[in-house]
């Protein structure tokens, strides 16, 4: 995370177009390669302009809207020697703590669930990447709270770490309630692939309709960790990668031609981090330390005050949404990041 100059589009980072899949109350059809590949083209030109949106309209009579995008696996300590200049720009102009705590174990299933949740996992119930004795019903994730609070919302996910939203069985962190939901298989396609396809099938989403929820997961840092069994150079790689992914939504997000009437909150967070050979699950520091960044107007400036969690993350989203927080929800996060 090293300070090394502004990033934008414009340096070249080109995401491809490709078939996927979708599943969700909103039916989505498969589109040609070309027409998502031209719609991000549409975003990078736009975004490489150089011109802001008016910002005359006080924030208080602004829209209020949500953008989670959540790393898979990375560690701070690796984070923080990685030039990652779209991840310090946002982190400069917000609040940004390197010492957020995930859940026991540090592995991705109880990780993811308790970010999207709010909850630890003895209410969950997912403990392993099995997710057995999961308890969405209970508990679902932030999104399906906002559907079951504002119907009216739009909401939007794209993950391609399938068990997140498909499960035999039903139930998962990323529910049938959300409005549209893509489903890409990292593991089929191959990582890096994956997550340029849910990079630019979250901006088409950004850029032709209009969300207000959303939630993006990057699979591919985590992967490739495991696949080389280090924090070497693919992995910091693949981190880099990421950050210019962060860079193209966050391009698309100033890009929408009503971003001045609107309040985005830009929030980014990781599950777990690692240990040297690549591996978590274990309670070290560098496997239990993790990160919360929220930037954007509503978001203040400087660092979290006090201790952060991983369940933070679900309930900063649903308060920045104007959702009032239910006692009997039993959520175990607060509102970190804020004014």
């Amino acid at each position: 995370m090293t300070q090394s100059g502004k990033w934008s589009a414009c340096d070249g980072f080109a995401q491809p177009g490709a078939p996927h899949h979708s599943a969700g109350r909103r039916a989505t059809s498969t589109r040609a390669a070309g027409r998502t590949a031209a719609c991000v083209l549409a975003v990078v030109v736009a975004s490489c302009s150089g011109e802001d949106p008016p910002r005359d309209v006080p924030l208080e009579e602004r829209t209020p809207k949500v953008l989670l995008i959540g790393i898979d696996g990375v560690r701070v300590d690796v984070l923080a020697e990685v030039p990652t200049p779209n991840i310090d720009r946002l982190a400069t102009t917000g609040t940004f703590t390197q010492r957020t705590r995930t859940t026991t174990p540090s592995v991705s299933g109880p990780s993811w669930s308790s970010m999207l949740t709010g909850v630890w996992p003895d209410k969950h119930g997912v403990t392993d990447n099995d997710f057995g004795g999961r308890r969405y019903d209970a508990y679902p994730g932030f999104l399906t709270r906002l559907e079951r609070a504002r119907p009216e919302l739009s909401t939007f996910a794209v993950v391609d770490w399938t068990p997140l939203m498909e499960l035999e069985g039903g139930s998962t962190a990323v529910g049938p309630e959300v409005d549209r939901r893509e489903l890409l298989d990292g593991y089929a396609l191959g990582w890096a692939e994956a997550d340029a396809r849910a990079t630019a099938l979250a901006i088409q989403e950004i850029s032709s309709a209009d969300p207000d929820a959303m939630f993006v997961y990057l699979g591919n840092p985590d992967e490739t960790s495991h696949q080389t069994g280090s924090i070497g150079a693919p992995y910091r790689d693949a981190i880099a990668m990421a950050d210019r992914q962060v860079g193209m939504l966050v391009d698309a997000v100033r890009a929408r031609s009503t971003y001045g009437t609107e309040n985005w909150l830009i929030l980014l967070s990781t599950d777990h981090g690692r240990t040297d050979d690549g591996g978590h699950g274990g309670d070290s520091p560098v496997e239990m330390t993790t990160f919360i960044l929220a930037s954007g107007p509503a978001a203040a400036v400087g660092t979290v005050e006090g201790e952060s969690f991983i369940v933070d993350v679900a309930v900063t989203a649903l308060t920045h949404m104007g959702v009032e927080i239910d006692p009997t929800w039993q959520l175990d996060g607060r509102s970190v990041g804020l004014r």
